[in-house]
């Protein structure tokens, strides 16, 4: 079991996805922080819910880091076989929530295993999938869920997985995207273009300095 301070953070200020060292995004509430989460598996079993992106080989990473100062976050896997990076990240909020995972071939050739399992409310709601070519679709009550990749996906034991080779210069897109049910869908978000929003996004954020820090700056006994 993935310890709690190995967990690493993503998010888009509105809420937050912990990502374990085996490649699990294993909390996330969707669409705010204060929303029921959709995988659950951080504070129960994976049968809560968990969306795992990782090596068939699977265990944990070889390494994992923040590009630059940005919530993107990389992690590798160095196998006998090659080396492959997932590269994580929650778009700038626009009008529906998003993550994106790019699973990047750096050296060799890597078989990989995604394996999504939405459980609502905590991991007691099942919720109905269909297929749409290139898309998965999920509906349970409010929440509409749609999984974009262009590698192919099936049911399995009430999951959505997906088996696929990269090799070195390979970028593999997954794009999941919620919505109120009752909404029509929202924008398709492109992989490549988001990625390079988001780390504009966190750098210009970043650099922005509020009053708050200038004051704790020049005067350290002030509290924001």
């Amino acid at each position: 079991m993935t310890r709690i301070e190995d967990y690493a953070l993503l998010g888009d200020l509105h809420t937050a996805a912990m990502v374990s060292t085996t490649g699990s995004i294993d909390w996330l509430c969707l669409p705010r922080f204060d929303s029921p989460a959709c995988f659950a598996a951080l504070v129960d079993t994976p049968d809560a819910g968990h969306w795992t992106v990782a090596p068939v080989a699977g265990g944990p990473c070889t390494r994992r880091r923040y590009i630059g100062d940005t919530l993107v976050l990389e992690t590798e896997w160095v196998t006998p076989e090659g080396t492959v990076r997932v590269i994580d990240f929650m778009p700038p909020r626009g009008h529906a929530p998003d993550v994106v995972r790019i699973v990047e071939g750096v050296r060799g050739t890597v078989a990989m295993h995604s394996e999504l399992r939405l459980r609502f409310e905590y991991g007691r709601v099942v919720p109905w999938v269909r297929q749409h070519g290139d898309r998965t679709e999920a509906l349970a009550g409010p929440n509409r869920v749609r999984l974009r990749t262009p590698v192919p996906t099936r049911g399995h034991e009430m999951n959505t997985v997906s088996d696929f080779t990269v090799r070195r210069g390979d970028r593999v897109p997954f794009v999941l995207t919620w919505n109120p049910s009752h909404e029509p869908p929202p924008k398709t978000v492109d992989a490549e273009d988001a990625l390079a929003d988001t780390l504009r996004f966190w750098t210009d954020w970043v650099a922005q300095e509020t009053p708050c820090v200038a004051r704790t700056a020049t005067r350290s006994r002030d509290r924001c």
